[in-house]
């Protein structure tokens, strides 16, 4: 340091304090003395001091100093009683001073209403079950408490049942909520087997390439019934039955016939190219599964769609003599695989757009959520878990890659409505 820094005033060595001092409450000091096995069991104790020092203030709030007459007070201690509050995903007993009005009618004390919210404990047992502990287990992952104190709300049947009654309320909530505020071009549809029964969901995407599961239908089977039921489901909500948009499916008739049914001519159709393959090679002898998955990919990466589909009738007529079938496999729904080149749309879009992967990665985690689920009691069960998987999974969705190009497709769609519009008044 410089002479002319020691002699600042601004700089002058300051002596630090070689002790501080803490400011510990009476009711902490009693934790300290007693609790010798872990720093959790000192936070325990030492919370149920202070709780208790809370609830004794607001007693004395609402009654007045202890054994001092007060005739303006509006209320009298009632003595303790038995009682529980929530602690770390568990129900623990404690004892609660009681507060009777001049009616005779109990009053409650905002520190004892804080502590034994249930939302919290409710809120712990559904992201227990998100993290895979199934509710026999749910007992052993909370930590241990100490032996003096008793638990509650931990056994297999408690959990269950906040379970059930999380999982109904965000279920009644998400199945009704509008969809009128956002405009999804592309939606993707497929369908998930749970033990016997099947649940088609729908996934949308909006212009700023943003995902979001738009319903789902339960059934057995991906049948019209169930397909129609689910879209007319969408338009009760809020979609838009008078806007073009873009459907990816894995193929399924029915869903395709459904969807001409609902839509009609707005819809363009793009079929699930990787079924489509698996489809072909199916039909094929091992020895030309390379040679006709070389002829697919060059074909579906044409930016052209007339030549790709001359490309694919080619290879159809060269299958015809000695693998029929393989060869009636490329002709069945081959416009339906070109939608998105006939659209001119490529790039990376193209590539996220041509298949149903995006939804099947959905149904993946699906099939995570519930691995501990043993057997299915019916379709309510399976719909209760499929829309709790899908609220957790929607909390990890990102942005679909090629968003930017979508107001490509958006412009292709328009004209195909501005099209139709045309032809509907050229008709009239």
């Amino acid at each position: 340091m410089t002479k002319h820094a020691r002699n600042s005033r601004h700089l002058q060595t300051v002596d630090q304090p070689t002790t501080i001092a803490v400011e510990v409450p009476l009711p902490l000091l009693g934790a300290f003395a007693n609790i010798e096995n872990s720093f959790f069991e000192l936070c325990i104790d030492s919370g149920q001091q202070v709780l208790q020092a809370m609830m004794e203030q607001d007693r004395e709030d609402l009654c007045g100093p202890r054994w001092k007459r007060d005739p303006d007070r509006s209320a009298g201690r009632g003595g303790t009683t038995q009682s529980e509050v929530t602690l770390g995903g568990r129900r623990i007993a404690i004892k609660r001073p009681r507060v009777r009005s001049k009616e005779g009618e109990e009053v409650e004390l905002p520190s004892f209403a804080f502590a034994a919210d249930r939302d919290p404990l409710d809120r712990h047992a559904l992201n227990a079950v998100a993290c895979g502990i199934s509710s026999r287990k749910y007992a052993r992952s909370l930590d241990p408490l100490p032996e003096e104190i008793e638990d509650r709300s931990t056994s297999k049947s408690s959990v269950s049942r906040r379970y059930v009654a999380m999982t109904t309320k965000q279920m009644t909530s998400w199945l009704t909520t509008s969809l009128g505020d956002r405009h999804f071009p592309i939606v993707m549809i497929d369908g998930i087997h749970m033990g016997d029964h099947l649940v088609l969901i729908a996934l949308g995407i909006d212009s700023d390439g943003k995902k979001q599961v738009l319903g789902l239908r339960e059934g057995d089977t991906e049948n019209g019934q169930v397909a129609r039921a689910l879209l007319r489901d969408l338009l009760d909500r809020g979609l838009d039955q008078e806007r073009a948009r873009l459907f990816v499916i894995d193929g399924a008739k029915a869903l395709t016939s459904a969807i001409r049914k609902i839509f009609g001519p707005l819809a363009e159709i793009q079929r699930c190219q990787i079924h489509k393959r698996r489809n072909i090679l199916g039909h094929l002898p091992d020895r030309l599964h390379e040679s006709v998955k070389a002829v697919l990919r060059e074909a579906w990466s044409l930016g052209d769609a007339k030549v790709a589909k001359r490309r694919l009738e080619r290879l159809a007529s060269s299958l015809e003599a000695d693998h029929p079938g393989a060869a009636a496999s490329v002709r069945e729904g081959l416009d339906e695989t070109l939608t998105l080149q006939r659209l001119g749309i490529g790039g990376t879009l193209y590539r996220k757009l041509r298949s149903t992967n995006a939804i099947e990665n959905l149904n993946s985690g699906i099939v995570t959520y519930s691995r501990n689920v043993k057997r299915w009691q019916g379709g309510s069960m399976v719909i209760r878990w499929v829309s709790a998987a899908i609220v957790e999974a929607e909390k990890k969705f990102r942005r679909v890659q090629g968003w930017r190009d979508i107001e490509k497709l958006i412009r292709a769609l328009d004209a195909k409505e501005q099209k139709q519009e045309a032809e509907a008044k050229r008709v009239a």
